[in-house]
């Protein structure tokens, strides 16, 4: 029986009951491949996406779907939702199986349904564009992917997530001053749903008997940066003082998790809540002040801070930089980050910590000193383990520029997330440095990743969105790291840190001295034996891994908002 045109409104019927089950049986069981449309074989692909979200069988098996669809019908509403939704699955699967997609067809088939100017698909372009962004920054794409994110905005029908990833990429390139983030940030605060009273629990802030201290975050789990620093203070404070609250927004629980719901005293889960239920789960917690781990990143909820879960609410370690919300009141920072005459490019209000923004809880890896590796190579070895996206254009020539200068010098890169390294593989070729140029595929287990740190003479900084976990790592390894200053919060980071251990020497003060001091450390090999004996002999000890007194200044830094808002009139 065919499965007739007029019969997708029923089909939809089923579909908002979510009954995706059901929906697929009565179209595989009614139809053959040949009788449904673009549009049937889209609601197919939907459902099957919806009922097993998780299902690399079904995945496969909805993007074939889109795919037909998309190829029956390239140019209409219908074709391009399909193919939005093709790139949509296409990516989730390369998620899921920790592996490529095929990049050359996505490509293809996006060059091949340009419909800018068609205001009938102009809804289902969009819905392509931010998919493609997504498919760009798996190609460690970042300028295609603020191109597209720039036709989203100018459309007028971008979304929360649109605006946060387009501030979030600026990050990583060179053109924006801060002044543009903070800009850009009252944009986005301008252009965030704000929810009617009338909808909302009150907000409220009675007394109680401990201060009450919220965490939202979508990555609290294995092996993910952001829990080091986050165990520091859930795991040193004042029992008696505080009471601890840890709002997850995330589908999956691992152990990592799991143990960190034995740190502290609640934990709720709102990834499946609308913003107003999720806005009135908080609210009803009595909350009295909500730090926000994520900021523009992640599977972040800046809506719910735009809307105010807390009375006081303040921005924290995931996102460093301003997020431009009058509700956002705190940024924790360090003198080292943000300047006293820089304070009016951040729209929260500055909270210094005396010595670092953050302290690493340490790594369960035996330290070893190791002596330089290239006084045993007879050549340097440089390395950057951060996340390829930090790697721009500038950065790989200012590399290309140290390589060229040492004879038989290697740099090994390695990248914290699944990145494709086409584009920097052209680009080093371009700058005439591809033979000294080491890709290591990203390593399953963490220890194995560790000990790679013990072939590295130096690491080099990414700029102007600095490491801060890899330059950690390095350190805890005896690895020094060669940074350079910045003119703002997330591209001073590795100022901080340096700062911290006393190594102001490894903090150049622009390209120039980047480049000299690379290669002074390579014809002077007893000075950096010197650095990096230092750095084995006195990190530990310093502020980068001193989680007791972080956890007491970080408590007495919350215990002060609280007091300014409890004498509040």
């Amino acid at each position: 029986m065919v499965l007739l045109q007029k019969q997708k409104i029923k089909l939809q019927g089923i579909k908002k009951k979510k009954k995706y089950s059901e929906i697929i049986n009565i179209i595989l069981s009614r139809t053959n491949l040949e009788e449904r449309s673009a549009g049937i074989l889209n609601i197919l692909g939907v459902c099957k996406t919806l009922e097993k979200p998780n299902d690399t069988k079904n995945l496969s098996q909805a993007i074939y779907d889109f795919k037909i669809a998309f190829l029956r019908e390239k140019k209409t509403p219908i074709g391009l939702l399909a193919l939005a939704n093709f790139i949509k699955a296409s990516c989730d699967l390369s998620d899921l199986q920790k592996s490529e997609i095929n990049f050359n067809e996505i490509i293809t088939f996006y060059d091949e349904s340009k419909c800018e100017n068609n205001k009938e698909v102009q809804s289902s372009t969009v819905m392509v564009y931010r998919n493609m962004a997504r498919v760009y920054g798996k190609l460690n794409e970042n300028k295609k992917s603020l191109f597209l994110y720039d036709k989203i905005l100018k459309s007028n029908l971008f979304n929360s997530y649109d605006l946060c990833s387009y501030m979030y990429l600026q990050c990583f390139e060179t053109k924006w001053k801060q002044s543009d983030f903070f800009n850009f940030g009252k944009f986005i605060d301008k252009n965030l749903k704000h929810y009617p009273d009338e909808k909302l629990l009150k907000l409220v802030n009675g007394k109680k008997t401990k201060i009450r201290i919220g965490f939202l975050s979508a990555d609290i789990r294995n092996g993910h940066s952001i829990t080091y620093f986050l165990k520091t203070i859930l795991s040193n404070y004042d029992k008696n003082k505080f009471e601890i609250y840890l709002i997850l927004n995330q589908k999956n629980e691992d152990r990592t998790a799991n143990y960190f719901k034995t740190l502290v005293d609640k934990t709720i889960n709102i990834i499946n809540k609308e913003n107003v239920e999720a806005i009135n789960i908080v609210r009803n917690l009595e909350i009295d002040i909500c730090i926000d781990l994520m900021g523009m990143l992640s599977e972040h909820r800046i809506e719910l801070f735009k809307n105010r879960i807390a009375p006081d609410q303040i921005l924290w370690l995931g996102y460093c930089n301003t997020t431009g919300l009058k509700n956002m009141d705190y940024i924790i920072s360090d003198h080292n980050l943000i300047k006293k005459n820089e304070q009016n490019l951040y729209s929260e209000e500055i909270l210094y910590l005396p010595s670092i923004w953050n302290c690493h809880s340490g790594f369960d890896i035996k330290r070893e000193q190791v002596k330089p590796p290239m006084i045993k190579n007879n050549f340097i070895t440089f390395g950057s383990f951060n996340n390829l996206d930090k790697i721009n254009d500038e950065t790989v020539i200012v590399w290309s520029e140290i390589l060229r200068n040492i004879k038989k010098s290697k740099l090994m890169i390695k990248s914290s997330i699944n990145r494709n390294n086409n584009r920097l593989n052209k680009l080093f070729s371009d700058n005439g440095v591809i033979d000294s140029i080491i890709f290591i595929d990203r390593k399953k287990e963490f220890e194995d990743h560790m000990n790679l740190y013990r072939q590295i003479d130096i690491a080099l900084d990414t700029f102007p969105y600095n490491g801060v976990t890899t330059s950690f790592e390095a350190i805890w390894m005896g690895v020094p790291v060669l940074t350079m200053k910045g003119f703002n919060f997330n591209s001073r980071c590795g100022e901080s840190i340096n700062r911290n251990i006393n190594m102001d020497y490894m903090i150049a003060e622009n390209k120039e001295e980047y480049i000299s001091k690379a290669i002074e450390l390579f014809e002077k090999p007893e000075r950096l034996v010197e650095i990096r004996d230092e750095i084995f002999q006195n990190s530990i000890s310093s502020s980068l891994f001193d989680i007791n007194n972080f956890s007491n200044d970080f408590f007495k830094i919350l215990s002060s908002v609280f007091d300014k808002q409890s004498n509040a009139p």
